[in-house]
């Protein structure tokens, strides 16, 4: 099949656009859709930020932001008709306790999505967060009502809640895909495991760090971002889907196993940090529901 795109392998004909295409996971889900031949249509809100991605040449582009959001427009023809939205985008991260989060993003993000499901499109997947499981310890599986207890995760849960109710008026296949803890390159530099890359680039002898006793459910972006286009691209298994290992590590585990694996000696000053006040101590996601989809 001919392709117009540089570089561009012969292609599976059903248009996959991804929001958010140039964030941190945004990256690694375009980069996965090309793996597996999809084509792809990639939106942010910075066209510069984007044309410095390989993937570049590789899909169609074309910039968006939210904050520009005219309701007149068609958004579903806009950005050409795609068969499935994979929506990432999400503004403000990670400065969980903003208003903003319930006050901007949610209208923004909803009227956005309400525009492209009225004007046509059939097929949408959209990221939560495990923060909306609330403050709650344990295996936490997605039939446990929510209780989010910060601005972030109110605003998404809200967002899934209204989404859920435009079904009741207009049908279409959606997916609500809870994601969990991720790490890899390009992460937010003031993430943990950012911080403990920069200290071994720098050969520091000590990392300072919480007390890692907290346990959480923890996957390589990589893999986050297979299991994104699993769920999204299949039509068996909808509504609250989590992303997730469904293996319960402590921080401070994954945080030896990581310089293990560089072969990298340090000492880890636990306890110089507090540990947050946004989410509980030990937590990981049932993957019931992601081990019948992959």
């Amino acid at each position: 099949m001919w392709c117009p795109y540089l570089h561009c392998k012969s292609f599976n004909m059903r248009k996959i656009l991804v929001t958010g295409a140039t964030g941190f996971i945004g990256n690694y889900v375009v980069k996965e859709l090309l793996k597996n031949n999809y084509n792809v249509i990639a939106s942010s809100f910075s066209a510069e930020k984007a044309r410095s991605f390989p993937w570049f040449s590789q899909v169609r582009y074309i910039p968006f932001d939210l904050a520009s959001f005219d309701q007149t427009t068609d958004y579903y023809a806009f950005f050409d008709h795609p068969d499935t939205i994979i929506h990432l985008a999400w503004e403000g991260l990670p400065n969980y306790k903003a208003a903003f989060h319930y006050e901007i993003n949610l209208p923004r993000h909803f009227s956005f999505l309400q525009n492209m499901i009225k004007h046509g499109l059939k097929s949408l997947s959209v990221t939560g967060t495990c923060f909306e499981y609330g403050m709650r310890e344990g295996m936490l599986s997605e039939d446990m009502p929510p209780a989010p207890a910060n601005s972030y995760a109110l605003a998404k849960d809200s967002l899934r809640r209204f989404l859920e109710e435009l079904r009741e008026t207009i049908s279409f296949n959606f997916k609500w895909i809870r994601l969990f803890y991720m790490y890899g390159r390009g992460q937010n530099p003031n993430s943990l495991f950012s911080q403990l890359q920069k200290a071994l680039d720098e050969k520091a002898l000590v990392f300072n760090m919480s007390g890692g006793m907290q346990v959480r459910d923890y996957l390589p972006v990589e893999k986050a971002a297979e299991y994104i286009v699993k769920i999204a691209l299949q039509d068996r298994v909808e509504g609250i889907i989590n992303c997730c290992s469904g293996k319960p590590v402590s921080v401070r585990e994954l945080v030896e196993k990581y310089l293990q694996d560089r072969k990298a000696a340090m000492h880890l000053n636990t306890g110089f940090y507090p540990y947050t006040d946004y989410e509980p101590m030990a937590f990981w996601g049932d993957t019931g529901k992601l081990d019948g989809i992959i």
